[in-house]
């Protein structure tokens, strides 16, 4: 039986593009309302890659406990619902110990699963993943992509054209169910509530966010990207894992075995990790629930989610939660 929405935990949620300033800002609000934090980025749940996923320092977190870091290894399958048990179960332990909820971070699918619930599709086909893969290898992926843009053009706008994860899923999808998947979305409607959530994203001038990038890029080299990156492989990790394949590691993966070199794996982490940034703008301005927010604006922010966990009065969660 669905919970009505005034009687439902109440989550604040601190969403926003790679390094706009979440962390810093989410570990302020969590000390002032005495919350813990369930990390919302795909990448650090990986063990072992923490300068290239930008994950936060002890000295960040400020005291402030942080879930869903560190909770598989780089070659474990890890996917939206796997982290939104995990994160559902954060959540619930969290707030049977009498603490507030702040989820964070840059990726959207994995917020909208504890959110909204997700999309019950059809599991892989190995061997129609398989063909399709070798479809991708056979042209780089260019007519596969157009077929997705013909079909379901909708899902291939949120699809980069060289994803070839997502666009290839989503044309298995297509061919094992015979719908687009977007009108799947738009049935699921990711309609499911467990939590009042206030949700914001935040927003820098699009310079300004990346200038912190390139800076950011070059920081995370001088803190030895590429000896993490090495260490990784030296402990038996694929470079062609899905985690190594991601934004950072791709590149230094590729400098490592000579195929660029130390200034073009720079410049190229830099380029990937701007194109990513606009990618997660365009995912979250999708989303009318979510107010954009300037991260320098900490006593505007405050005054709101004062107001939001002021707005009714929250009943005892413990023994309410009993019932889930």
């Amino acid at each position: 039986m669905e919970k009505k929405e005034g009687t439902l935990p109440k989550i604040v949620v601190i969403a926003g593009p790679t390094a706009s300033g979440k962390t810093s800002i989410s570990v302020a609000m969590a000390s002032r309302f005495n919350a813990e934090i369930i990390n919302a980025d795909s990448m650090q749940v990986y063990r072992g890659m923490d300068i290239g996923t930008a994950k936060p320092k002890r000295e960040e977190k400020k005291g402030v406990l942080h879930h869903l870091l560190d909770v598989a290894n780089p070659d474990q399958e890890y996917n939206a619902a796997i982290y939104r048990d995990m994160a559902f179960a954060a959540a619930m332990d969290i707030l049977h110990r009498g603490k507030r909820v702040f989820l964070v971070g840059g990726t959207g699918l994995y917020i909208k699963s504890l959110l909204g619930g997700l999309l019950q599709c059809p599991p892989s086909s190995p061997e129609l993943k398989k063909a399709l893969q070798e479809e991708w290898k056979s042209d780089g992926g260019r007519a596969m992509y157009k077929r997705l843009m013909r079909l379901d053009p909708q899902r291939a706008e949120k699809i980069h054209p060289h994803d070839h994860v997502r666009v290839i899923r989503a044309l298995e999808i297509m061919l094992l169910t015979n719908s687009a998947p977007s009108n799947l979305t738009k049935l699921h409607a990711f309609s499911e509530r467990n939590f009042t959530a206030l949700k914001f994203c935040l927003i820098r001038e699009r310079p300004e966010l990346y200038d912190r990038i390139d800076k950011r890029t070059l920081g995370m080299i001088e803190e030895g990207l590429f000896s993490e990156t090495e260490k990784l492989l030296g402990k038996g990790y694929s470079p062609r894992l899905k985690s190594l394949q991601a934004i950072g590691y791709k590149q230094s993966v590729a400098y490592l075995e000579g195929h660029l070199t130390r200034e073009k794996a720079i410049t190229e982490i830099q380029k990937e990790t701007r194109r990513y940034a606009k990618r997660q703008i365009t995912w979250f301005r999708a989303d009318s629930s979510y107010t954009w927010v300037d991260p320098r604006q900490e006593k505007t922010l405050a005054e709101k989610i004062e107001s939001f966990f002021d707005s009714t009065a929250e009943p005892n969660l413990v023994k309410r939660l009993r019932g889930w």
